[in-house]
């Protein structure tokens, strides 16, 4: 499978780090950019422009502002666009392609262990997932409007994440942990966060660690009290709301 990278900043950046089994060419215009990314990839392929897209899987991680200046010429044989908030539709109109596949990846591409929201033509279902497993987990959802809801937690969720995480960080160094101590404890936790949910719901999770008037609860209690899964709740919705907005 011959992939064409078409812009390569902070997302089609991550991904390249997962795409090393491919033939990757890749396109990006800015010069510092291209330097950075000859050293760590050199064996990719860089260009200025956009090439022919016969014969090659297109990536498509532009700006979504500048959709409507790209240039193409021939028929790809396969589109995945990454374009936030973007539909199918609007990619039609700019690049030919046999099969048309939306994709929505997060910034943990860059230690292959992004969750990425995937939907498009079944014809290219297969080949979709297999490419961008190479970056994390590929999920396939039915439709464009499912993928507009789970950016919330798949595109967008990474940055609320961090927040809890600097949050607990902050809340331990308060009281007199070391910052390098609370960090370290924090990024173990989540990662074995993931794990444990892999497998069980988060209901049970949290009622395996809460005991009768023991720690957890109390600080569960002050969770609540702050209103923090009715937080979470509405940044989901006002995401997707955002997300139709941008289309």
């Amino acid at each position: 499978m011959k992939i064409l990278l078409i812009g390569a900043g902070n997302m089609g950046g991550a991904m390249l780090s997962g795409l090393d089994r491919y033939d990757v060419t890749v396109v990006e215009a800015y010069q510092p950019r291209q330097e950075e990314l000859r050293a760590l990839y050199p064996n990719v392929t860089l260009l200025d422009s956009v090439p022919s897209l016969n014969g090659f899987v297109v990536i498509l991680a532009i700006k979504p502002q500048s959709l409507e200046s790209l240039v193409c010429e021939g028929e790809a044989q396969a589109v995945i666009s990454i374009l936030a908030g973007t539909p199918l539709e609007k990619v039609k109109e700019k690049v030919k392609a046999k099969a048309y596949i939306r994709a929505m990846p997060n910034l943990a591409a860059l230690k292959r262990k992004s969750v990425t929201s995937v939907c498009g033509d079944e014809t290219f279902k297969e080949e979709a997932l297999q490419l961008l497993s190479s970056i994390g987990k590929a999920i396939w959802l039915e439709s464009e409007a499912q993928l507009d809801i789970a950016t919330g937690i798949g595109g967008s969720a990474p940055a609320w994440i961090a927040l809890v995480a600097e949050a607990l960080s902050d809340g331990a160094v308060n009281i007199g942990l070391p910052r390098d101590k609370s960090y370290a404890y924090v990024a173990a936790l989540m990662e074995g966060m993931g794990a444990l949910l892999e497998d069980e719901h988060p209901a049970i999770i949290k009622d395996r660690v809460t005991s009768p008037g023991g720690t957890t609860i109390a600080g569960t209690a002050a969770l609540e009290e702050g209103g923090v899964r009715d937080a979470f709740i509405k940044a989901v919705e006002v995401c997707y709301e955002r997300t139709k907005g941008l289309a």
